[in-house]
């Protein structure tokens, strides 16, 4: 009797263990930053034909090297969780060839800018990102979010500090929190979660046009977490949904007519 008391306490220790590992490590599994040395920025962003943005200072994110003579207004890209803002160069290609200048935004703590992410700081960060954004460019502003870049976006929301025309959230989930728990229920992911991402709560009082796309065969974000996020936002809204589509598969082809669509419901025109 006792062997076996002391064994299940032996258990329960190390599930505890584990639980706190989990929790102090927990970013460490959010965020996947692809990071390189700033020096070799040029090289690695010329093929996409990228160029850092802005020049005068830290850059924040990238911009085409062939500037749009005129653009209907400037979209501002927040990618997801994993790789660097470089990597999503076919935003570039699919979104300025419907008129509209592209900045891909970059997180502290990806590609070669310092500091370590969390919540906190990639919605602040993003915050200035816009704000810059406003200030340089003419026109409209939209706000386009990527899975947990759609944190990013509604986090910006929330600040009630930015005027935009419109957003777009790809792939968004409800609350983070939500899914987490859902991957690591036996490890208590919803009540252990530090950076929630609660975009249902974000949204709760912007009444501006929201466009969501949803990948039916989402296995990272499961639909039921995009459909409560989408149900739940009080404003204009349409929802495009892919039927063969995976979370990371969405077809980004340039000359897929779904890019128009978005674009077009989102600006009003």
């Amino acid at each position: 009797m006792i062997l076996k008391l002391s064994y299940m306490l032996s258990l329960v220790l190390l599930y505890l263990v584990f639980l706190l590992v989990i929790f102090l490590f927990q970013r460490k599994l959010i965020y996947l930053p692809e990071t390189f040395p700033s020096d070799c920025l040029d090289e690695l962003t010329r093929p996409y034909n990228l160029k850092p943005w802005p020049v005068e200072q830290g850059y924040r994110g990238f911009i085409n090297r062939n500037q749009l003579p005129q653009a209907k207004g400037t979209i501002v890209i927040f990618h997801g969780n994993a790789g660097s803002a470089k990597g999503r160069y076919y935003y570039i290609e699919a979104l300025e060839r419907l008129g509209y200048r592209v900045i891909l935004a970059e997180y502290p703590g990806y590609g070669a800018r310092l500091k370590r992410p969390s919540e906190a700081i990639l919605i602040e960060d993003g915050l200035q990102t816009t704000l810059l954004v406003q200030e340089q460019f003419k026109g409209p502003v939209f706000l386009w979010g990527e899975s947990l870049g759609a944190g990013v976006v509604t986090g910006i929301i929330k600040t009630g500090e930015i005027k935009v025309k419109g957003i777009v959230l790809m792939t968004p989930f409800d609350n983070l929190a939500n899914v987490a728990h859902h991957h690591f229920w036996f490890f208590w992911g919803k009540w252990l979660a530090i950076d929630k991402f609660n975009n249902i709560e974000n949204l709760e009082e912007f009444s501006g046009t929201t466009a969501v796309i949803l990948a039916q065969k989402d296995k990272i974000i499961p639909n039921r977490f995009t459909l409560n996020l989408y149900e739940s936002i009080v404003g204009k809204k349409k929802i495009w949904k892919f039927a063969e589509s995976g979370h990371n598969s969405v077809p980004v082809s340039p000359k897929s007519l779904w890019w128009s669509e978005v674009m077009k419901f989102v600006s009003n025109n």
